[in-house]
């Protein structure tokens, strides 16, 4: 009887080392559910406006979570195809994980008769993303951090989270922005290292390991950032592609498997850092 009581303990106790499985609705959807997952959320999300200085006004997304206390926000910075339905789904499932997400679209006043990328036709948002000034677009996210950090509903932490071209981008504002609690980047190249000792925010690296037109900016940045004692943490998932956690469903598994380790360590991330 004691032999098998301790096989059953020992039974249990493997069980219980296992991974706990990521469940699909606590990940954001990949971009072809991202529609469907906002139409069926039962957090508030709203449209607002902001202004960023200089006469300038820019639209965003904000999604806030149900939570009794203050939240601290996350300042989503997307990805080359601007304002879309998978990047408001991503602040939606930070809202579900207790953060007031605010999501900029960086192309307001960029289109036609002063519109946003809605204004724009699908094939020139890109180029449009990538003519944007870079002292811009920290204006407009440090705008976007100060005028959620002062809703009633938030608390004074802030931090950034986005992909590819948008990964750069939130590598650049941890080095550009003053008061910045916490950077996570998917898959964004790494700064010009002559800039990184000025480093604001503890970092966290997400990337595909076929992806090596980005993977190769890694080391040279991991070099820069131990010098000054800066924190990075580079994560890379083996056979994940270049915007695993959009595309989810290709790579044979491997960006599924990627973005099932990726998300709940940006969360315990975050948490660490602007929620402890």
């Amino acid at each position: 009887m004691t032999t098998v009581r301790h096989l059953l303990v020992g039974l249990f106790l493997a069980v219980s080392a296992l991974p706990t499985p990521v469940s699909a609705q606590s990940l954001p959807p990949d971009g072809e559910a991202a529609t469907t997952r906002l139409d069926a959320s039962p957090r508030h999300g709203e449209w607002i406006t902001y202004d960023a200085g200089d006469g300038d006004e820019v639209q965003a997304w904000v999604s806030y979570p149900e939570r009794s206390d203050g939240a601290p926000v996350v300042v989503v910075i997307r990805d080359i195809r601007a304002m879309s339905d998978w990047a408001r789904s991503v602040g939606d499932q930070l809202a579900s994980d207790g953060f007031i997400a605010v999501t900029s679209d960086l192309l307001s006043g960029k289109g036609p008769n002063g519109g946003g990328t809605e204004s724009l036709d699908p094939e020139d948002v890109g180029r449009a993303m990538r003519e944007l000034d870079r002292a811009e677009v920290d204006r407009r996210l440090q705008a976007a951090a100060a005028y959620e950090t002062s809703l009633p509903a938030a608390t004074d932490k802030v931090g950034s989270v986005w992909f590819c071209w948008g990964g750069s981008t939130s590598f650049n504002f941890a080095v550009d922005l003053d008061g910045l609690d916490a950077a996570v980047v998917y898959y964004g190249t790494s700064p010009d290292t002559e800039t990184l000792a000025r480093t604001q925010a503890p970092v966290l690296g997400h990337y595909g390991g076929v992806d090596n037109r980005v993977n190769a900016t890694i080391p040279d940045a991991q070099a820069e950032m131990e010098r000054p004692g800066k924190r990075y943490d580079v994560n890379i998932y083996d056979g994940a592609g270049h915007g695993f956690l959009k595309g989810q469903t290709r790579m044979e598994g491997a960006n599924m498997a990627a973005s099932e380790q990726a998300w709940p360590k940006t969360i315990a991330f975050f948490r660490e850092l602007l929620d402890g």
